[in-house]
């Protein structure tokens, strides 16, 4: 995974010693139901995820810069959610973030990060960026990033005992960002 700098934050590979730093604020009730995940029971879990972040290599821990701590996690996921546009090459966003550090710009930042990574490095023609009908925090940060609505449809989260949720997704195409992009 290539690491991506952006002014106060490193996107990067997970490493196994950022357990409890992944634990501070996967054990939060305001952090996991939003991203579709029961809250983590113990520092052990958050191993565990770590694990299969390490293993997928499609997740990256936001470490900010001047703490030197991980506080938060942003992935680039090989995802399709409208069938008509498959055949473009194309990607989505998610992410989560520690509460204590909600407020500040993180998370447009680092998605503003991969944006950029996905477009210039990696050639992609569209990218993602879903949320939950009642996640509010996540629907301003695609619209802070330029993403544009394009549908909703009923999903179904099996991490959350299957409760049935609506998902809003919202795209920015290449083009689209190469204009709002500064030259």
């Amino acid at each position: 995974m290539q690491r991506i700098f952006t002014k106060r934050l490193l996107l990067r590979e997970w490493q196994e010693t950022d357990y409890k730093d992944l634990y501070e604020y996967a054990k939060s009730d305001l952090v996991g139901p939003n991203a579709g995940w029961k809250p983590h029971k113990d520092e052990k879990e958050s191993k565990d995820i770590i694990q299969m972040f390490i293993a997928s290599k499609d997740t990256y821990a936001i470490e900010l810069i001047s703490e030197n701590k991980v506080i938060g996690g942003i992935g680039l996921h090989d995802r399709k959610p409208d069938e008509l546009l498959s055949h473009l090459s194309q990607k989505e966003i998610g992410y989560v973030l520690n509460p204590n550090y909600w407020g500040n710009g993180f998370v447009p930042e680092a998605v503003n990060g991969l944006l950029k990574y996905g477009f210039e490095e990696l050639n992609l023609d569209i990218i993602w960026c879903g949320h939950y009908d009642f996640n509010h925090n996540s629907k301003r940060v695609n619209e802070k990033c330029g993403f544009q609505y394009k549908f909703n449809k009923k999903l179904i989260l099996e991490r959350l005992d299957g409760k049935e949720v609506t998902c809003l997704y919202y795209c920015i195409n290449k083009t689209d960002y190469e204009v709002a992009s500064p030259i």
